[in-house]
């Protein structure tokens, strides 16, 4: 699978205004063109910014599904609207599985209002050869027994993007591990020693509220 780690910036105050648009509009027709739409968030630190997360099998597939989006109907009638909410679309990173899985619950219908109360964090590394391994054997031992255990890994994909119109995140190796709570107040930070040095550039924390039809929950 090959995943996309979307993040807009958008114009202050019209978070609200893309993701009801998004939930009407994008998730059933995306995922007709053969796009799962993996889940989509209200980022807690910033009110104007909105983080989701869609897969593909593999990189002609994801071709093929965004050239169908893309030129079909749904993104024709609503691309303006969606448009004018948004700063920027670039803030994209291009992954694979790098271990676990995210549970998936069954979406809500078009219409549904009601929003979980978990939170998903995805913690964001910039890394140098070899951490995988590393993070498995040194790091994820260390976040279950703080209790952030790792629900899903990912690693940056470095095949050329397929579909060029859609940029990414190019030049850079990522890795990106997932852990949910129930309630937002449960949310902790372990720290991890082992991690000096095999960094190479701060950590980036997504602090992830799921939406009303967010498959993620």
């Amino acid at each position: 699978m090959i995943y996309e780690l979307r993040r807009y910036t958008l114009r202050p105050g019209r978070r609200e205004t893309l993701l009801s648009l998004f939930e009407r509009e994008f998730v059933e027709t995306q995922e007709a063109a053969g796009i799962d739409v993996t889940g989509q968030f209200r980022d807690l630190d910033d009110p104007d910014a909105f983080p989701w997360m869609r897969a593909f099998p593999g990189m002609e597939e994801r071709k093929a599904a965004l050239t169908a989006f893309y030129t079909g109907p749904a993104w024709r009638a609503h691309r303006d609207a969606a448009n004018a909410t948004m700063i920027d679309s670039t803030d994209v990173l291009l992954l694979r599985p790098a271990g676990g899985g995210l549970p998936r619950w069954e979406r809500p219908p078009i219409g549904a209002g009601e929003v979980p109360s978990s939170l998903y964090v995805a913690t964001i590394y910039q890394v140098g050869p070899g951490f995988e391994p590393f993070f498995a054997e040194e790091v994820a031992p260390v976040l279950r027994a703080g209790g952030t255990p790792p629900l899903a890994c990912f690693a940056t994909e470095h095949a050329e993007n397929t579909f060029p119109a859609l940029p990414v995140r190019t030049g850079e190796e990522v890795f990106v591990w997932f852990t949910r709570f129930d309630r937002v107040a449960d949310e902790r930070v372990v720290d991890v020693p082992a991690l000096g040095g095999r960094l190479t550039a701060p950590v980036r924390r997504l602090r992830l509220a799921p939406s009303a039809r967010s498959a993620l929950r």
